[in-house]
């Protein structure tokens, strides 16, 4: 014979998982001290401008107007 489920039961649990995985979730994102953030925020700009830097042309379309 198949086994009985609650179907109550089955769909509290399958919603507790859910939530525990979406908690797990805004744990890494927003888990965070502010000196990570600070840090991490440090690390993009830093990158952004070193990108910059090797730039050939000042226009951000990388289009000349010499066409």
């Amino acid at each position: 014979m198949a086994e009985i489920v609650n179907l109550r039961r089955a769909r509290k649990a399958r919603d507790r998982a859910t939530a525990e995985a979406q908690a797990a979730q805004n744990r890494i994102e927003f888990g965070r001290t502010k000196t990570e953030r600070t840090l991490t925020e440090a690390e993009k700009t830093l990158a952004k401008r070193r990108l910059e830097g090797h730039r050939l042309t000042d226009d951000p379309d990388g289009k000349d107007d010499k066409a």
